[in-house]
């Protein structure tokens, strides 16, 4: 029977508190993310499910929690610290295209919030983007969006100019990012060319993408 994955082809599927899950289970996420298939292999036969999903996930930064808080002390040491990040294998990480630290908002900011931009403005960029891609990829059968692409379309869509390059480069090798990363980055750039209306990935869309990748850092569990 198609389970969780299966079953969430074509929508989103959300994991609360994913450090809390099976390593073993969370390490079987690593093939549908990366082929967008499952297959099943028992002893007398193997099955192959469909599996497009968006993967969307949720963790503490600590067991305690408040690593990393400017309200409260964190009591985990750096050992403890680095055992709860390392259940989430890098393997996975590569493949979280966007991955975002989010810190408490002091009340000071939250009594003087001002109203964000509405989301029906931010609806009709998003809509607008993905017909941009529509279009990009109408010759190429079962590709759809920028997070389909192989790599030979990210060489084609999303290649940066000169500057982009060194950005890049420099990147990767500050950050210790790997060559899957690499990947990610460039389809997340495009992405956010496409929200910009741009014909081409720029810098500052790389620069961007770039501030995605958090928990994929070698020094996150340091800091």
């Amino acid at each position: 029977m198609p389970g969780e994955i299966s079953l969430a082809h074509h929508g989103v599927l959300f994991c609360d508190e994913l450090p809390e899950f099976n390593k073993h289970t969370l390490e079987v996420l690593r093939q549908p993310l990366e082929d967008r298939m499952i297959t099943i292999s028992r002893a007398k036969y193997n099955i192959t499910f469909p599996c497009s999903f968006m993967f969307v996930a949720s963790m503490n930064p600590c067991p305690c929690g408040y690593y990393g808080d400017p309200t409260h002390h964190c009591v985990c040491s750096p050992g403890q610290i680095q055992h709860y990040m390392n259940k989430i294998s890098g393997p996975l990480l590569d493949r979280i295209d966007i991955q975002c630290e989010i810190t408490p908002v002091p009340f000071a900011d939250i009594s003087r919030a001002t109203p964000g931009e509405p989301s029906a403005t931010i609806r009709e960029r998003v809509m607008k983007a993905r017909e941009i891609q529509t279009q990009r990829f109408n010759t190429h059968k079962a590709i759809h969006c920028n997070a389909q692409m192989t790599e030979r379309m990210i060489h084609q869509y999303a290649e940066p100019d000169a500057a982009g390059i060194e950005l890049l480069k420099t990147a990767m090798q500050r950050l210790s990012l790997s060559a899957r990363a690499y990947s990610r980055i460039l389809k997340v750039a495009r992405t956010i060319a496409d929200l910009d209306a741009s014909a081409q990935v720029l810098p500052h869309h790389l620069s961007e993408a770039i501030s995605y990748r958090q928990l994929d850092r070698g020094d996150w569990g340091e800091r």
